[in-house]
């Protein structure tokens, strides 16, 4: 039998790659800075270039990409990624034209890969001044070495950046975002720069003399900062304290191990920055306790209540007793050790949960007061991340208008200054009402963990299990009346207080219907919940039924 067209049926299809014939193609082209862009020069012989290869290849361009400025360090830019979604779901486009490979990324293997991808969609890309024949096996590996030398170059150039930064860093010029207090009175690219310290700066210095000399509290030092028209947040206040910058060094990981001279001037003397960061390593147990520490957890956090003057503490090595003292001068009050910690002990208790199963109906309970309390806190959040959106669609609007020559600079520059300016100041307002639920129910559950065994927790554990209790719980320490023997409260964590509060009422009403108590117990009164004032003293905020 000669005819073989009977065997058609068994033939098997062709598995390679298949081109898309329809002669159609998009043009993307792209420069690495915005000086490039506004230049234009390049961006314009880029798309010369690609036009004429179309011409040549007798493509028809349906659609331009890029014509911006856009770094190709990464592969998650904006105008390459609207590009590449555009081609991929349009089934008659079979060319991707850029002026060189290194247009089109500088990735090195992600850049071969992503071609890869588009190959087994019918997709080539082609370059305009490094034609090769990406059909071939040759052709391909062509491509990607291309892709491979562009990711190559930059990796030098980041490693010539790199060298200049250290070599700036090692002349005492910073070179990173200007840290908070300064101004640069000398900006732009290649001028040296010239630091200076601002209003924000001379109020910022106030925040390390009082943390050096009073050693406040960071939340404190915030709310001190914000009524002078400051606002800081008080973990950040944290990392301030820990940067020498503010006494006029500079360190950086880029120059490991090494300690420079700035030329900055400084905010702070290093005695005090040296003593402030000492205060925070002890604080945040870093430092070896001695003996003494860990016979006497309450020294320093125990506070006077008539002249407020910290108690510290010595032994009777006769007699090996440990003794707590006010060390104001001429005070006589000294307190015994055992009897002070005796009294501890039976405040600790009145935050204690008494049984375990408060807990589930403790944690509904908590997590529903405090959002109801910052009811208008959450709402105000959800506005400006509406609005923040609603600017930044209008950036991107603006930008396009802009690319394709709808308007001209002088109008772009002025409506970005405008929407930048916009979006900055409600991401400023959205940082000082966030309200983070998840962050409020770990802290809840941390609490509620803690709150079924204080006592025991306090007095097995070590110098500084005890005092990282003592302040979660009294955040800015003790007060002791010495005439009549009694432990106060300053400030209570308001998540213990209320559990002081509701687990008495618990277990006044577990006789009751525990599930009527637990709805009926959400209804919160909005003033109960004051870090400032918050104490057993005060009045529990949820009610039960």
């Amino acid at each position: 039998m000669k005819d073989l067209s009977q065997f058609n049926q068994f033939v098997k299809a062709d598995k390679g790659q298949k081109l898309k014939t329809d002669g159609k193609a998009v043009i993307y082209t792209r420069v690495s800075t915005k000086e490039q862009a506004d230049n234009n020069a390049s961006l314009e012989t880029q798309l010369k270039y690609c036009k004429q290869l179309a011409e040549k290849k007798g493509l028809e361009v349906i659609e331009y990409f890029g014509g911006t400025y856009e770094s190709a360090k990464s592969d998650e830019r904006k105008e390459f990624k609207k590009m590449l979604n555009y081609v991929k779901r349009r089934n008659n486009i079979g060319y991707i034209i850029v002026y060189s490979y290194d247009r089109f990324s500088r990735t090195g293997a992600n850049s071969a890969y992503i071609s890869d991808q588009l190959k087994k969609q019918g997709i080539v890309t082609i370059s305009a001044t490094q034609e090769v024949d990406t059909s071939t096996s040759a052709g391909s590996f062509q491509q990607n070495l291309f892709y491979m030398f562009s990711q190559f170059d930059n990796e030098l150039r980041r490693d010539k950046s790199v060298s200049g930064m250290q070599e700036k860093l090692r002349k005492g010029h910073w070179t990173w975002a200007i840290p908070l207090g300064y101004t640069n009175t000398n900006p732009g690219k290649g001028n040296t720069p010239n630091l200076v310290i601002t209003k924000e700066g001379k109020l910022l210095k106030n925040a390390f003399l009082w943390k050096a000399n009073a050693n406040m509290s960071h939340v404190e030092i915030a709310e001190k900062l914000q009524k002078k028209g400051l606002k800081i947040n008080d973990r950040r206040l944290s990392d301030l304290f820990r940067n020498p910058f503010y006494c006029g060094l500079i360190v950086s990981s880029l120059i490991p191990n090494e300690i420079i001279e700035g030329k900055h001037p400084s905010l702070i003397s290093r005695e005090i920055f040296l003593k402030i960061h000492n205060l925070l390593n002890s604080a945040e147990e870093t430092r070896k306790y001695c003996i003494e520490d860990e016979n006497l957890p309450l020294k320093t956090f125990l506070k006077s209540t008539t002249c407020g003057t910290p108690y510290t503490g010595y032994i009777v090595k006769k007699k090996g007793l440990y003794y707590y003292k006010n060390r104001r001068k001429g005070s006589k009050e000294n307190r015994s050790a055992k009897k002070l910690h005796e009294e501890f002990l039976e405040l600790l208790k009145k935050y204690t949960l008494k049984d375990k199963k408060f807990v589930a109906p403790l944690k509904i309970m908590l997590n529903d007061a405090f959002v109801s309390m910052n009811k208008e806190s959450i709402e105000d959040s959800k506005r400006f991340i509406k609005e923040i959106s609603g600017l930044e669609l209008k950036l991107d609007r603006l930008e396009e208008r802009y690319v394709f020559e709808e308007i001209n600079k002088s109008q772009y520059d002025k409506f970005r200054s405008k929407l930048l300016t916009e979006i900055n100041e409600k991401k400023k307002n959205l940082s000082t009402s966030t309200f983070d639920s998840s962050n409020l129910k770990k802290a809840i559950s941390i609490a509620l963990k803690y709150a079924l065994d204080l006592p025991l927790l306090w007095s097995s554990g070590n110098i500084e299990t005890k005092r990282k209790l003592q302040y979660m719980i009294f955040p800015e320490g003790l007060g002791y009346d010495f005439q009549n023997k009694r432990v106060r409260t300053f400030r209570v964590n308001s998540i213990f207080a209320q559990i002081a509060c509701l687990s008495d009422r618990l277990d006044v009403n577990k006789n009751g219907n525990f599930q009527n108590n637990i709805e009926n117990s959400r209804l919160v009164s909005p003033e109960g919940f004051e870090p400032s004032t918050a104490s057993l003293e005060g009045r529990c905020s949820i009610q039960l039924s």
